[in-house]
């Protein structure tokens, strides 16, 4: 459906952590991303997804719609973001713009930017180094 659009191709998982804490994770859509192994090495309490509900709540968009865009939404600062350092070595980086019936590039520079004018500071994390297992998305 996307044709030919150059760049990488990325997704976002929203999670919630085990004590409530709400994150949104963004990686190549290729990627496998071992819960349990992001929430160790981001010394988190164990990762689940968050539902339809929390998401709407929290972030304005349905499930299938989850893109860092999002993080407009989010006034109150409560998801942190974390971010697939591999996704932004690509140029450019492919969203969904609050709903999943189109696309939007920009350059990474530009998602930093748009990430800390939202006030929010991604962590950034090496999905590379992390073998994919049990619980991968």
């Amino acid at each position: 459906m996307r044709g030919e659009l150059p760049g990488g191709h990325c997704k976002s998982l929203f999670l919630k952590d085990k004590k409530a804490g709400l994150w949104l994770v963004v990686a190549l859509e290729e990627r496998r991303v071992d819960l349990k192994r992001l929430a160790d090495a981001l010394g988190a309490p164990r990762f689940s997804f968050g539902n339809a509900d929390l998401l709407y709540e929290v972030l304005g968009v349905r499930p299938g719609s989850v893109t860092p865009f999002a993080l407009i939404n989010d006034r109150d600062h409560r998801v942190r973001v974390v971010l697939d350092k591999g996704m932004l070595a690509h140029d450019p980086l492919n969203y969904h713009p609050l709903e999943n019936d189109r696309t939007t590039a920009l350059a990474p520079a530009d998602l930093l930017r748009f990430i800390d004018s939202c006030g929010h500071t991604p962590c950034l994390v090496d999905l590379d180094a992390a073998e994919p297992g049990p619980g991968s998305a």
